[in-house]
């Protein structure tokens, strides 16, 4: 029919989707220039040689010992790295919340350290008490002075410091299916004569076997990338991704870096298809309906109650010296730095005072809050977009398939997809408009946001099922345009999520080493390559408290964040969405695990979900 009034609605409907498809084209744009191209010309750049197909950088590399060593190394570190960091993940996560241990309230806080206490900071926070310079290193000297001031490398100290540093994980998501746990099940097994051991092996750890199963795949797929760890305490234990970027930094080895990045990938492939099999097995976290908190359990034997207490306040200080160490000599002038000695009368605020005031020194510093938290914030934005695509077009391959794409990062490390975008756009090229990603400054947050998309893809998409549709419907019933119900009321449903999102991109990345060696602009350093550089400065006392500073800052920064969004990010939603006050808390991010989308929130009783929401009907 054709009618004015028609004509102008088809017209008007026409202009109101011109954003979409622009956003469409975008997207186009981002998944084939950014996510395939790069990893295609990674392969193309190893196997095609002068127009034809070539293997001799296979042989190049298995001729080569330092690279055969590298790999092996890298093997030997995660295999032995999958044993070390689950088990002390599991007992610092059963000490504080499953066994009746007298103080757990502070053991959690040092547990929970890492979550502020990480990358280049911990690594850095390590070595100044172990290393050959260290508070630790001096102490033992003072009494054994013939023991050697370089005894903290190598493999073992590298083992030492990953074990403590990746048991993060088990704190968040070990920790949320110990405290979901139905405390009648484990009552009537004792009551039939289980004794605290059988208890544990029947009843407890078969049904936290999934998420032990994705902690597991996840110790080893961190040991099998460890970069910073072996740079900074490894020594001559070198592994796969130090490596990848001494051969980066030679164009002529370029190609045995992109190989030992596809044997990484190869890995992380694997693992995925392991995750993958062991759901489609059934292993599904078993939760129990019931609101039955569980009460913690009393050991009984009076020596093994002695000896976990011990333990536990051992590994106590194992993980709070170096974080407590930092603090306090970040208060000391060069001299109590130097001799390693507290004291008031070292007592300065210059160091402090030196890196606020100084650009070559707070200059990194910025850069790396700039660079993180434009990208976290992108990340999120940009995937709320994409999720909500996807939820909309459930059946559409074309969606489907979109979904898949940004899952690349998961797929292939990082540093495969930075030297695929080194060598596909080494040279300026019409997909970046004429630019070129050598020597440019905004490559290195590209990547970071890169990195960010799965994840975030993933959580946002949780936060979306959680999303009641009748309010949606209401909305448009009401004459609402599409965009507006989607300004006024899906986004500040989604907004204490997507804070929470921002607040873990940001500190993820905000020490960053890894991408940064690879594509950091010279002339803005990175707060990761500033602490590396001042690692190696072994005689400048300076760098040192320079480091610890740093140090500080960054832990302060993330604690901030954490408490911005975690403690008072409900109400900055409940501000932004103009709803009122609920006393129900928002649903944390679906997490893919090796069982599938595990809602953390089904294992935690109401009054333990952590952050609040303004979504009344969640």
């Amino acid at each position: 029919m054709n009618h004015p009034f028609i004509n102008k609605m088809k017209d008007s409907n026409i202009l109101s989707r011109i954003p979409f498809y622009l956003f469409c084209g975008f997207t186009a744009w981002f998944v084939v220039t950014l996510l395939i191209l790069p990893n295609i010309n990674v392969l193309v750049d190893i196997f095609w040689v002068d127009g034809q197909l070539s293997l001799s950088a296979i042989g190049r590399l298995s001729s080569s010992k330092r690279a055969i060593s590298a790999i092996l190394n890298s093997f030997l570190l995660a295999t032995v790295l999958t044993f070390t960091v689950n088990i002390v993940g599991v007992f610092i996560v059963l000490v504080t919340e499953y066994f009746d241990i007298k103080g757990s309230k502070l053991l959690r806080i040092g547990f929970l350290s890492t979550l502020v206490f990480s990358g280049m900071v911990l690594n850095n926070g390590y070595l100044y008490v172990y290393g050959q310079n260290g508070v630790l290193t001096n102490f033992m000297l003072r009494f054994f002075p013939e023991i050697n001031p370089g005894w903290f490398t190598g493999f073992p100290a590298v083992l030492f410091v990953m074990t403590f540093a990746c048991t993060t994980n088990h704190m968040l998501f070990f920790r949320n299916g110990v405290k979901g746990l139905d405390n009648s099940t484990i009552e009537a097994a004792k009551n039939l004569g289980g004794n605290q051991w059988k208890v544990l092996k029947d009843v407890v750890f078969p049904t936290l076997f999934p998420v032990m199963m994705t902690l597991i795949i996840m110790s080893f797929q961190m040991g099998l990338g460890a970069m910073a760890a072996p740079i900074m305490v490894g020594g001559r234990f070198e592994t796969i991704s130090p490596l990848i970027l001494s051969f980066t930094q030679r164009p002529g080895s370029r190609d045995l870096a992109a190989l030992l990045s596809i044997i990484l990938g190869i890995a992380q492939i694997i693992l995925l298809v392991v995750m993958t099999r062991n759901e489609k097995k059934g292993n599904y976290m078993s939760i129990s309906k019931t609101k039955t908190r569980v009460a913690k359990q009393k050991i009984d034997h009076p020596v093994v109650n002695a000896i976990v207490h011990i333990i536990s306040y051992l590994l106590f200080l194992v993980y709070m010296i170096p974080l407590i160490l930092v603090i306090l000599f970040s208060f000391m002038n060069l001299q109590g730095i130097s001799q390693t000695i507290l004291s008031f009368e070292y007592f300065t605020l210059s160091n402090y005072a030196d890196i606020l005031t100084n650009n070559n020194n707070y200059g990194p510093l910025l850069t790396s809050v700039f660079y993180s938290g434009g990208a976290a914030v992108l990340a999120v934005l940009f995937m709320i977009m994409i999720a909500r695509i996807v939820m909309k077009n459930k059946n559409n391959k074309l969606a489907e398939w979109t979904e898949y794409f940004f899952y690349i990062p998961w797929l292939l490390p990082g540093l495969m997809l930075a030297l695929g975008l080194i060598i596909s756009y080494d040279a300026p090229s019409w997909l970046l408009l004429g630019n070129s990603v050598i020597g440019s400054v905004w490559i290195l947050p590209l990547m970071y946001l890169i990195m960010m998309l799965p994840s975030t893809l993933r959580y946002i998409k949780g936060a979306y099922y959680s999303f009641d549709n009748n309010l949606e419907d209401a909305s448009r019933i009401l004459g609402s345009s599409s965009l507006r119900t989607f300004v006024q009321v899906i986004l500040p449903a989604l907004l204490p999520t997507a804070l929470a999102l921002v607040a873990l991109n940001f500190n993820n990345f905000l020490a960053d080493y890894d991408l940064s060696a690879f594509l950091y602009h010279p002339a803005y350093p990175t707060i990761g390559i500033a602490i590396r550089q001042n690692a190696d400065a072994a005689n400048n006392v300076n760098a040192a408290a320079v480091n610890l500073v740093y140090s500080v800052i960054i832990m302060g920064v993330s604690a901030f964040m954490f408490y911005i969004v975690y403690g008072r990010g409900s109400k900055v939603g409940e501000k932004k969405s103009g709803l009122k006050k609920s006393k129900k808390r928002i649903k944390l991010p679906v997490v893919n695990t090796a069982m599938g989308d595990m809602d953390v929130n089904k294992s935690l009783p109401d009054t333990e979900k952590t952050i609040n929401t303004n979504n009344g009907k969640n």
